[in-house]
């Protein structure tokens, strides 16, 4: 796996967002996202993380860079139901198409589907991709550290909140989290996988836990596969864990969830 993969996603992003745009200009999609703030709840991502117990952000992705193809049977509304029954908390969809063969069509028809707050998860380079996800349906929006500078996350998080979204701000590395906190993110993500190569390691988030001030909300994620690994997150006192692959590729999902939350 190049090291520069998470460039080659931007740049692919970048000319995916400049074709969008021809479709609905920039003005269109921001009146269509501020016509419809208060269908959804405001800001019901973060509130949902912030009860005492551990919560569950249970992630919908048919494939990845690093694994190929996760799921040749895709039912993405079945799956989210799934979650749902077995009580998940949240929902991360994967929406970028090139390398995770997602689509925004899979988090609208999740929505109409579930009542599970929604993260769209893609590589947020443009502005236009925050009022979109408000349109499709979503609750909260990726920011990855590693590929924005600080302005630019900070007006995405200005957005969000005009917009009654949870901006969640990805990070790996102290520096990440410093910045982040500067940029004034409320919900703060540690990635166990370094993006840049794809390697995981799980104690990433246990190590940076330390760098996150109280009062932000702390999500573990990546490379969650044991009840072990959450139990550890635990008594790190993470608000969530989002876990993809040991979901989508568990034969009972309703079983695993539960396993992992040591019931």
């Amino acid at each position: 796996m190049a090291a520069d993969i998470l460039e080659r996603i931007a740049a692919d992003k970048r000319i995916q967002v400049a074709e969008e745009k021809k479709e609905i200009p920039p003005e269109c999609m921001r009146d269509k996202a501020l016509a419809i703030k208060g269908l959804l709840p405001d800001f019901i991502f973060e509130s949902t993380l912030k009860k005492e117990e551990m919560s569950f952000i249970c992630e919908v992705k048919k494939a990845s860079p690093s694994k190929g193809i996760i799921a040749e049977d895709f039912p993405y509304v079945e799956i989210a139901r799934e979650y749902e029954a077995a009580g998940a908390d949240c929902l991360s969809v994967l929406t970028e198409p090139k390398y995770f063969l997602g689509c925004d069509r899979y988090l609208s028809e999740i929505r109409q589907a579930v009542n599970l707050p929604i993260l769209r998860k893609d590589f947020t380079v443009d502005t236009y991709q925050i009022y979109q996800a408000k349109v499709i349906g979503a609750n909260a929006v990726l920011l990855i550290c590693s590929l924005l500078d600080i302005d630019f996350i900070t007006e995405c998080i200005e957005i969000c909140d005009e917009l009654g979204l949870t901006a969640l701000v990805e990070t790996h590395d102290e520096e990440e989290i410093q910045k982040a906190v500067k940029a004034g993110a409320r919900v703060i993500g540690v990635n166990n996988r370094n993006l840049k190569n794809f390697s995981v390691d799980i104690g990433n988030s246990t190590r940076m836990r330390e760098f996150v001030p109280d009062g932000i909300l702390f999500v573990a994620e990546s490379g969650i596969k044991t009840r072990e690994d959450v139990a550890v997150f635990e008594q790190e006192h993470a608000d969530a864990v989002l876990v993809g692959e040991t979901l989508m590729r568990a034969g009972n999902r309703k079983e695993m969830l539960a396993y992992l939350r040591g019931m």
